[in-house]
């Protein structure tokens, strides 16, 4: 099987993980990814806090290779332009004010590689009054797309939302772009720029909301008024203070159904229940109904009974379960990563599947500029230029060890 980026040189030079993350996935399936790091490691590595491992990093920067630069001197500019020239894909996330500063805009580097894809990630688009604000996925994905606001309980204080999600979903769409742009190259024979934002995939994340409103229906605001109930897709305890969360899509057809399976055919006569509309004028009698008969049954006889009469739901997983899981190791969702490390024995890959190409093995993540010698001898500097900029505080070297705190 061929790795389908094999041939395809990444610098990624981009912090956190909405940009990275896209990187992630090229190196996934074969692309060589430099990571471009400040001489102290990206401020991503720390984020899992005090824990014993940098588990966060470990996730997204697999099958990468590390350098450290101090791009804020001349020097540091000098070799990253260096890597640039002789790159296929260039990720970035400053702000443009920062491109503009360290000539890292795509009129900068066109000249120099024709051929370049530049993909940039921001917060909230480059372009606008708020193109030099700082922002993550729990203040732009979440907040400003209106999710916290239609995700909260009636007359509840918005939820923080989880930290990540708005950044993979990021990700992914800066990777399509990336395939698209490389597509393009292949008829054209050009680079291209590409770019994406924290915001814009917040608001296609929640564009089914967000277009209801455009035209006059505004679910977030009805929801704050009047609730959100629908008994068939609520979430009942079980016994043992477990969850599912129904997910009858076709009411009426799956009802009979339903109440067989709560051990009560006779519901489908019940007035109150005997059509739709009828159902959800009484939606909280039948929520309330449904909830005490699945609190009398442990989490695998309600499960059971579900199954039993083809009744469409899922149990809210704990993360302990998540991670043993059987499904999402045979399905190659959580997969073995070949480490020595005890705290990395499985990954989570990108989601992505294509019969006929190869992934590489996951391996451990690179220490803070484990590979810049390496990588600066590529470019074709000897061995004592290299020690003459690790010494100036332009380079940094690193080694395995650094992987570990």
């Amino acid at each position: 099987m061929a790795f389908p980026f094999e041939g395809i040189r990444v610098i990624d030079a981009a912090s956190f993980l909405a940009g990275p993350g896209a990187a992630t996935v090229l190196g996934d399936f074969g692309a060589d990814v430099i990571k471009v790091e400040p001489l102290g490691g990206d401020g991503y590595r720390t984020l899992s806090g005090n824990y014993v491992v940098d588990y966060h990093w470990q996730l997204t920067s697999r099958n990468k290779r590390s350098v450290a630069l101090d791009v804020a001197s001349p020097e540091g500019r000098k070799i990253l332009h260096a890597l640039i020239r002789e790159a296929d894909v260039f990720l970035v996330n400053l702000f443009p004010r920062q491109l503009a500063r360290y000539a890292l805009r795509y009129e900068d580097l066109e000249p120099a590689n024709p051929r370049l894809v530049y993909a940039h990630m921001s917060g909230y688009g480059t372009e606008g009054p708020d193109a030099e604000r700082r922002a993550f996925d729990s203040t732009a994905w979440w907040a400003r797309s209106g999710m916290m606001d239609i995700v909260r309980d009636q007359g509840q204080p918005p939820v923080m939302g989880v930290p990540g999600f708005g950044d993979h979903s990021s990700a992914m769409s800066l990777f399509g772009a990336i395939t698209m742009a490389l597509y393009n190259r292949e008829r054209t024979g050009e680079g291209c720029q590409v770019s994406t934002s924290l915001l814009a995939n917040g608001i296609w994340a929640n564009g089914m909301q967000v277009q209801g409103a455009i035209a006059g229906f505004d679910l977030a605001a009805l929801r704050q008024e009047k609730g959100w109930l629908n008994p068939f897709t609520t979430v009942y305890a079980s016994a043992d203070d477990r969850y599912v969360i129904l997910g009858v899509t076709n009411p009426m057809k799956e009802w009979r159904n339903l109440c067989a399976a709560m051990g009560h055919p006779e519901w489908s006569e019940d007035p109150r229940f005997v059509d739709f509309r009828s159902i959800m004028r009484h939606r909280r009698d039948l929520i309330a109904l449904i909830q005490a008969i699945t609190r009398l049954l442990p989490l695998a006889e309600l499960t059971a009974t579900l199954d039993r009469h083809d009744i469409t739901y899922g149990v809210v997983s704990q993360l302990s379960e998540v991670v043993e899981d059987p499904q999402l190791k045979e399905a190659g969702i959580l997969v073995p990563t070949g480490s020595d490390d005890e705290y990395y024995q499985w990954t989570v890959t990108n989601p992505i599947r294509m019969p006929g190409a190869a992934r590489r093995d996951t391996g451990d993540c690179p220490g803070v500029g484990e590979h810049s010698a390496e990588i600066l001898a590529e470019l074709g500097l000897s061995q004592p230029e290299i020690e003459a900029l690790a010494e100036q505080g332009i380079v940094g070297l690193g080694s395995p060890e650094g992987r570990r705190r």
